[in-house]
């Protein structure tokens, strides 16, 4: 295939690259998306799904003359080798942290000559992170426990750790949010127990979360979210994607959560 700049055919394997291109006007450039792709609303109407997350149709992708491919993480490594053997260009983001998203901003706005806007986004992302920060620094804080998956237990990934401390809280489990791997951030029942969280969110990737269920668990009356009903979902698409919904409407979730807590102390 002929390398074409900037890109005309852009197919997104994850749901935070369709956002960013549509936020920048460059959504005419994508000609298929992951199914998962839910912002904005219009887009599960306007493209083709060609993806879930750790598969996609390929021969379909083919289809589309894609003259790029974005993916996300060694998640998608098996998908981007697939396509990579057929000659299509792909560019595969790795992004964990709040750095990391607004640095995916970036550089996706160089990849289809949309650089200035680009800054102009992520800088206002800076700036808005910037505001909460100083909004929440109060001298009390409350404990959060982050659930992203309930069995096994698995708490909160980087950006998600990083964004429950810019709306205010304390991640629990703070020393684990570095690992990149699901794997590795798996925790017991007495972890939590111990963490005592005021609060625990919830955002079990792409199901509900049932926040009865997780009360039932034995041992949970004792913690003080659990006695005080301070446990909510955050949905998927809001905070597990690492863009701009993250550092938008997720984070201001947590911070409703945590204005709650405080409002209940008073």
């Amino acid at each position: 295939m002929t390398a074409v700049f900037p890109p005309k055919r852009i197919v997104c394997l994850t749901e935070e690259t369709v956002e960013t291109l549509y936020l920048l006007g460059e959504e005419d450039r994508i000609v298929g998306v992951s199914g998962y792709a839910v912002r904005p609303p219009r887009v599960r109407k306007e493209k083709p799904r060609v993806a879930a997350f750790t598969s996609a149709d390929v021969p379909k992708i083919l289809t589309l003359e894609p003259d790029l491919v974005l993916a996300f993480s060694d998640l998608q490594a098996e998908i981007a080798a697939d396509l990579i053997r057929e000659g299509v260009a792909v560019y595969a983001f790795n992004q964990r942290d709040v750095a990391g998203i607004l640095a995916m901003i970036r550089t996706l706005g160089a990849l289809v000559g949309a650089a200035e806007k680009a800054e102009a986004l992520a800088h206002g992302y800076e700036m808005r992170l910037d505001r909460m920060r100083k909004e929440t620094a109060l001298p009390e804080r409350p404990r959060v426990y982050f659930e992203e998956w309930d069995d096994p237990m698995i708490s909160g990934i980087g950006w998600v750790s990083e964004l429950i401390a810019i709306a205010g809280g304390c991640d629990v489990f703070e020393a684990l949010a570095g690992n990149k791997a699901a794997k590795d951030r798996i925790i017991t029942p007495d972890d939590v127990i111990g963490a005592h969280p005021d609060i625990i969110l919830g955002s079990w990737c792409g199901k509900k979360f049932r926040p009865e269920k997780l009360a039932a668990r034995a041992g949970f009356d004792a913690i003080p979210a659990v006695r005080n009903g301070l446990l909510a979902e955050i949905k998927s698409p809001l905070i597990l994607q690492p863009g701009p919904a993250a550092l938008t409407d997720g984070l201001d979730a947590i911070r409703g959560i945590v204005a709650r807590w405080h409002q209940g102390r008073r």
